[in-house]
């Protein structure tokens, strides 16, 4: 089927690409109007906009996964470690990595019955801040980036929380770590993506002839 609108084709694109090169074919600013795009533009319960996000180039890049690799090393058996090492070591090899935080301050600022509704619904925020990353892991691949999305908010939130450098308020939740770069790999699985098929996948009901 060929779809006619450049939204849908640029799903196609967005893959994970684990084998990453410290590069990039568009400028830093890019990025940002990229990650910037999501975090203005992605929809989120009540229009709380709760979802932030930090964007680490060079040294603090590299600053982020030295502390992934020395937390793992610290806190995973020896032989859990050692399949991990290589993997972050490659999230360090990256050009950058987008932080993605969710803020319980701005929960706060909703009147108390939308914040009450949400506190019954806390997979809310979670489907927004899925719905960030993805919008930023998209475009970003339609820039020509290669990216993959981790969660190692067990080794890095306290850390990037104590780090002042990255001046991280109290009141941010670390989410997820979208890891990109010049691709040098195909995307995991291959070039070509297997699809299970629709049909059990998708059920139709009313739909007109």
């Amino acid at each position: 089927m060929a779809y006619r609108t450049p939204f849908l084709e640029a799903i196609k694109v967005r893959r994970s690409v684990l084998s990453l090169a410290k590069e990039s074919p568009i400028s830093d600013d890019r990025v940002l109007m990229c990650v910037s795009h999501a975090i203005k533009h992605a929809p989120s319960p009540f229009n709380v906009q709760s979802c932030r996000a930090i964007v680490l180039f060079g040294a603090e890049h590299e600053k982020l996964w030295d502390i992934g690799m020395e937390e793992s090393r610290k806190t995973l058996p020896p032989p859990v470690f050692a399949r991990y090492e290589p993997k972050i070591q490659s999230f360090r090899d990256a050009y950058g990595t987008v932080l993605f935080f969710e803020d319980s301050d701005a929960v706060r600022s909703l009147p108390p019955p939308l914040q009450e509704i949400i506190a019954t619904s806390p997979d809310w925020y979670e489907h927004s801040s899925g719905m960030n990353q993805f919008i930023a892991w998209t475009a970003l691949a339609n820039e020509g980036l290669g990216a993959n999305l981790q969660h190692l908010q067990a080794q890095l939130s306290k850390a990037v929380a104590a780090d002042k450098s990255w001046n991280v308020p109290e009141s941010w939740s670390l989410r997820a770590q979208l890891v990109f770069g010049k691709p040098t790999g195909p995307p995991r699985g291959g070039v070509e993506k297997q699809f299970a098929p629709l049909e059990p996948r998708v059920k139709v009901f009313g739909k007109k002839a």
